[in-house]
């Protein structure tokens, strides 16, 4: 018999990721770590199962590869693991103009924060469904309330997220099973220096910690909500997006991420 549940985690070996994991091994939940770093992924599952007593398998990948995510289903199969939970966290962006842009990365961009969260999604839902009890969340972010010039794919990317998990949240509704979108505002990652940002985004000037807005995360998840807009800056700008004319909110947009 089951005795702890188990949840698992993409992007899993630092920033949010790092954070969902420790909040929760705290609650005593066994993890699924994913992530391309399989040293980094190693030290982690010695640290949470040392601290909390729970049990994590490292599973290294590399989500921007073609068919990456049903890999990680197959190793939770061989595994003979049941997922709770899923946290769908891996992500990345880029900026500059998209026709200036490095395609390898704006392809591995989609792969990533798309496609591989929406295989995963595939892949554990169908049994969450069947067991009438599972948890899904997703990474989107302040960028899905608009168009991003400067950062375009990864914009889109993000209202992809927000609308696909809207949608199937409502698919699933009042069987057990629920999907959460996870909309934080700049987030003290190191987000900012891996998409190419330079200098910094007048956005990234006042960054949440990346333990609140995981709290926040696993709060809602735990609710079962659809949104969480995280942060008083989230908030407004979702209100404020709602209002403005598109023409705007993207003009906006492109003033910030300088």
């Amino acid at each position: 018999m089951r005795k702890s549940k188990t949840a698992l985690v993409t992007g899993a070996s630092g920033g949010l990721g790092l954070e969902f994991a420790r909040l929760l091994a705290k609650e005593y939940c066994d993890l699924v770590l994913v992530a391309r770093n399989e040293g980094k992924l190693n030290g982690i599952k010695r640290e949470l199962e040392k601290e909390y007593g729970i049990t994590a398998w490292v599973c290294p990948c590399d989500l921007s590869r073609v068919d990456a995510a049903l890999g990680v289903y197959q190793f939770t199969q061989a595994h003979d693991l049941e997922i709770d939970a899923l946290i769908n966290n891996a992500g990345f962006g880029d900026s500059g103009k998209f026709a200036e842009s490095n395609w390898r990365k704006q392809y591995e961009m989609v792969q990533v924060d798309i496609t591989a969260l929406m295989q995963l999604t595939h892949c554990f839902l169908p049994g969450m469904i069947e067991r009438k009890h599972g948890k899904i969340l997703n990474l989107s972010s302040v960028a899905a309330f608009c168009a991003g010039p400067g950062m375009s794919v990864y914009y889109a990317s993000k209202a992809f997220v927000r609308s696909f998990s809207e949608a199937v949240a409502e698919e699933v509704k009042g069987i057990g099973v629920t999907v959460t979108a996870l909309c934080p505002g700049p987030t003290a990652t190191g987000f900012e220096a891996a998409a190419d940002m330079g200098k910094g985004s007048k956005m990234f000037k006042k960054a949440a910690k990346p333990e609140d807005v995981a709290k926040a995360g696993i709060r809602a998840l735990r609710l079962g909500k659809v949104l969480c807009y995280q942060g008083s800056f989230t908030k407004w700008m979702g209100f404020l997006c709602r209002l403005a004319p598109r023409s705007v909110t993207r003009r906006y947009a492109a003033k910030m991420d300088k």
